[in-house]
């Protein structure tokens, strides 16, 4: 599965409608988030259960400022909605392959509604 890209109209949608989504907030000048695109991109052709997103936060200024992103890249991963996992920098392939395996294994408790 290929990558998505995530604005302020589908982010909210794609975090609750999908069991574990895994964002990458980035900007096209960001040198190390280049880099770390084809870790990103191979991970989503890897892992096609879980939905990868990229946020430009050149462009999703208002979305990058709601989730507090202040360096980039910035990965956070999401399962039934919840925020499970939240790290700056870019990961190693076999860093980000653990942190998908802890996701789909960390118990989410459903929040009282």
């Amino acid at each position: 599965m290929s990558t998505i890209s995530l604005t302020a109209d589908n982010f909210a949608d794609t975090i609750k409608e999908n069991e574990i989504v895994v964002v990458d907030f980035w900007a096209d000048w960001c040198g190390p988030c280049h880099r770390f695109a084809p870790t990103f991109d191979a991970s989503s052709e890897k892992n096609p259960d879980v939905v990868h997103g990229k946020v430009d936060t050149e462009a999703e200024a208002g979305l990058a400022g709601a989730a507090q992103i202040s360096s980039i890249p910035t990965l956070m991963v999401f399962k039934k909605g919840t925020l499970v996992f939240r790290e700056s920098g870019a990961l190693p392939a076999q860093a980000l392959e653990q942190v998908l395996d802890a996701a789909r294994a960390h118990e989410v408790t459903p929040s009282a509604e």
